[in-house]
């Protein structure tokens, strides 16, 4: 059956307009941080208000054969699942999250906070509008428009998580407990990424895992006056720096665990000079760096293709240093960081993980005590091709509604759930999409959803989910 892509679009807008964002700005004013971060998160129950409001916002839709359940395990984040009978052949999957990082309202600009909904066009600020707040509401109205046309549509069934942001930890029990009920996908759709602009309709092919935890380095039971340690006592500074120098080198920021690197294919620097050509200059001027700042790689090609397929080292925060103004002439007795290695599609988390522990605690300097203690672990992702109807579907619909193909591009992030499901359902086809992209900044200051893109994107799935209808 022939799809009315003109009319769709013009009924994505008025959902849109009408139900949609006055729906997300209400999740926004949540703070719902997920657990890692929150570790009160159930007393709060700001991860089931969530829940709560969206699930509110389905029972408005009128989606003919919906249902939806929030489930439980023990002490676990809770989950939704949410079905919608098909009216055609086929089964997809959806996946989106509602868990929020952290946020300090100072670093918003005037007028913004992280908890307060505001539209600028073509924007909508607010911590969680863009990761991932707006993916389940884009999902639902995707099959939404399909039924408002008669189109026939697989049976589609969404996993709205709230651990995502904590690295997925609860996630897997769920998975296996929900099993029958998640049947036997031909496709799984990742509403949770994007790409270099937001013209094109951006496929991601791949995705780098995560490993992340504590650095401790312990030197003494109490602050020692600076003039007495100074000369005899290790600092416990001093003692990080060598320690990170057994896992990164400073002077050009390369990873140096082998267990942690990839071959990097002829074919993927050729993919990484076409993705050049066609965003230029644009993801370096994304970011908000200070003027004087210049990139680590000597050219676009070598810095997508060292995003995507190069491990790479974060420090994302530290304990017992003490705030500049209140700093006393002491030797502090410990220093810890919070360590986050992004590290490319093919390598194993868990051994990854397990040899920077080795590394880092094996012989420490001075004796010093050094513990590394993990938090977070999940494995890259790399797609499989699309179906060939499937992508034509794609083509067609988004070269009608904005003129431009769509394009395949790799994101430097993790979503383990795409790792987990490809495990699961090594069969099943992968459309991982979103309208994340250039200056959105999510999981940073000023966050923003582009309403506009995310507007036809909810027309692009709507006619990539009537043709698994279609697929012989």
């Amino acid at each position: 059956m022939e799809l009315d892509l003109t009319s769709m679009m013009e009924r994505s807008n008025q959902i849109w307009e009408n139900s949609i964002l006055p729906s997300l700005s209400e999740m926004i004013e949540i703070k719902a941080l997920s657990p890692l971060f929150e570790p009160k998160w159930s007393e709060l129950g700001e991860l089931d208000a969530t829940i709560d409001l969206f699930r509110n916002w389905l029972d408005e839709q009128e989606i003919v054969g919906i249902s939806h359940e929030v489930h439980k395990i023990g002490e676990l984040s809770p989950l939704l699942l949410v079905t919608i009978e098909g009216t055609g052949p086929g089964e997809v999957i959806f996946y989106s999250h509602l868990d929020k990082q952290p946020s300090k309202p100072e670093l918003w600009s005037d007028g913004l906070h992280p908890l307060k909904a505001v539209r600028r066009d073509p924007w909508l600020y607010g911590r969680g509008s863009v990761d991932d707040g707006y993916g389940g509401y884009l999902c639902a109205t995707s099959v939404k428009l399909l039924q408002g046309q008669g189109v026939p549509h697989p049976k589609c069934t969404m996993i709205i998580e709230t651990c995502e942001e904590s690295g997925s930890f609860d996630l897997p029990p769920y998975l296996d407990a929900l099993s029958g009920q998640l049947g036997d996908p031909d496709m799984i759709v990742v509403m949770d990424s994007g790409g270099p602009d937001y013209n094109h309709t951006w496929m991601t092919e791949s995705l780098r895992g995560l490993v992340s935890g504590t650095l401790s380095v312990k030197v003494s039971h109490e602050g020692i006056h600076s003039g007495n340690s100074g000369g005899s006592i290790p600092s416990s500074f001093r003692i990080l720096r060598m320690l990170l120098d057994r896992v990164e080198d400073s002077s050009t920021g390369r990873v140096l665990i082998p267990e942690m690197h990839t071959d990097i294919s002829d074919q993927i620097w050729t993919k990484a000079e076409a993705l050049a050509d066609i965003v230029g200059d644009s993801v370096w001027e994304q970011f908000p760096t200070v003027d004087s700042l210049r990139q680590a790689s000597d050219s676009t090609q070598e810095m997508i293709v060292g995003m995507n397929w190069e491990p790479t080292l974060s420090i994302i925060g530290a304990d017992g240093i003490p705030p500049v103004q209140v700093a006393g002439n002491v030797l502090r007795t410990n220093t810890d960081v919070k360590l986050s290695f992004r590290i490319p599609p093919g390598v194993d988390s868990e051994l990854a993980i397990t040899k920077a522990k080795e590394i880092l605690e094996k012989n420490p300097p001075y004796g010093a005590e050094v513990t590394f203690t993990p938090d977070s672990c999940a494995d890259g992702f790399h797609a499989p091709p699309l179906d060939g109807t499937i992508s034509k579907a794609i083509h067609n619909s988004s070269m009608e509604l904005s003129g431009l193909p769509p394009l395949a591009t790799w994101t430097g992030g993790t979503i383990p759930f795409m790792a987990m499901m490809q495990g699961k359902y090594p069969d099943a086809m992968f459309l991982c999409t979103g309208t994340s992209g250039p200056g959105n900044n999510a999981h940073g200051p000023d966050e923003k959803l582009h309403i506009p893109s995310s507007k036809r994107l909810t027309v692009v799935l709507s006619a990539t989910i009537a043709a698994v209808s279609e697929n012989p």
